[in-house]
């Protein structure tokens, strides 16, 4: 009992003791400078060794699941870093992920749904901002995306200017704010082809946005595909024939019609009518697993979940079906992180 005893004034003493001393600014200093110096440290924890990657920087769609943004994936080839898709949140997991943005070769916009391009003025000034960039940041797109980032550029020139006359030429220059958009012309669909690396776009089918893109990337041979928004489609097929990674774009319509039900019932008409509305041009979880098995994928990946869930039981809702159809599949969480190194044929998959 008197152990007890001491160990309780003991902790109590210590405890006052420590209370005392944060309160000392020297000493909330150091801690900063601690904390601060071991967040400016960390790695981005993207692979060291040759490989082709993809980081999951957003999972959602719009409809909202705590602790997920809207779509995004970050593909690593080499050193090389492309973004496909910023929507609302993403940016800032890349920004918590230390991504160095002077990286970020382009990014690549699937279609022009707001919840696949929210981000982009965020993830702009990133890489632009003490990004020591020698260009503009380049955004390739639909038909469009040149509307859209000249947009950008018209609200934000005033930021730009304040910055840049805050900040000067060294830190924001005005010659390297905004955009170097290109409009993808599917008639010569690879974007991008440097001997090792090589990205091409082709057309998914999401109407009424026309035309909607999917992207196949092939690095040293390794590769994957992104197919963004769209419903069951021969195109995906083809365009995954024997890749290594598909991550394809997940809606559960048996979740949906639930959420529509019970939205109707509290007399909510206009949502459950947006929820039936996106059964139409989606693609179901089986129906990608179905693309998967025909187009010999090794790995199916389902991201941009509709609606994303929240918890277990959401989650073996979500996924009913599925392994009917096929077994090899990862549902993605925001941070997942899918490596597939250069010489070997295996597919890793991890987090962020």
């Amino acid at each position: 009992m008197k152990t007890l005893i001491r160990i309780v004034i003991a902790s109590s003493i210590l405890g006052v003791a420590s209370w005392v001393i944060i309160q000392v600014p020297s000493v909330q200093d150091r801690i900063l400078v601690a904390a601060f110096t071991a967040i400016g440290s960390a790695g981005d924890n993207l692979p060291k060794e040759d490989a082709l990657s993809a980081a999951v920087c957003g999972s959602r769609s719009p409809l909202p699941s705590p602790g997920r943004a809207e779509t995004c994936i970050l593909v690593a080839a080499g050193d090389d870093l492309f973004v496909v898709d910023i929507g609302d949140g993403s940016n800032q997991n890349l920004r918590s992920w230390n991504i160095d943005f002077s990286d970020i070769q382009a990014v690549l916009i699937t279609h022009l749904h707001s919840d696949h391009i929210a981000d982009l003025p965020g993830l702009h000034q990133n890489a632009w901002v003490v990004g020591e960039r020698s260009s503009k940041l380049k955004v390739y797109g639909p038909e469009g995306v040149d509307q859209f980032t000249q947009g950008i550029e018209m609200a934000y020139a005033h930021d730009y200017a304040f910055r840049n006359e805050h900040h000067g030429d060294a830190i924001a220059p005005l010659e390297y704010a905004g955009f170097d958009t290109s409009v993808i012309d599917l008639n010569n669909p690879v974007i991008f082809d440097n001997g090792e690396l090589k990205i091409t776009a082709f057309r998914v089918v999401h109407e009424p946005i026309e035309p909607a893109l999917g992207f196949k990337f092939e690095y040293k041979g390794r590769s994957l595909v992104i197919t963004g928004d769209t419903s069951y489609t021969q195109s995906v097929i083809d365009n995954s024939m024997n890749v290594d990674v598909l991550f394809h774009e997940a809606q559960a319509n048996h979740m949906l019609a639930v959420m529509e039900e019970s939205l109707r019932s509290r007399g909510n008409d206009l949502l459950a009518t947006v929820l039936d509305d996106i059964t139409t041009y989606h693609t179901t979880l089986t129906e990608a697993a179905d693309i998967a098995n025909k187009a010999n994928v090794k790995k199916l990946i389902f991201y941009h979940l509709t609606p994303a869930p929240r918890n277990y039981i959401q989650e073996i809702m979500f996924i009913r079906g599925v392994d009917e159809v096929r077994k090899e599949w990862t549902l993605v969480d925001d941070g997942t992180l899918v490596i597939l190194p250069v010489g070997s044929e295996k597919v890793i998959v991890t987090n962020m």
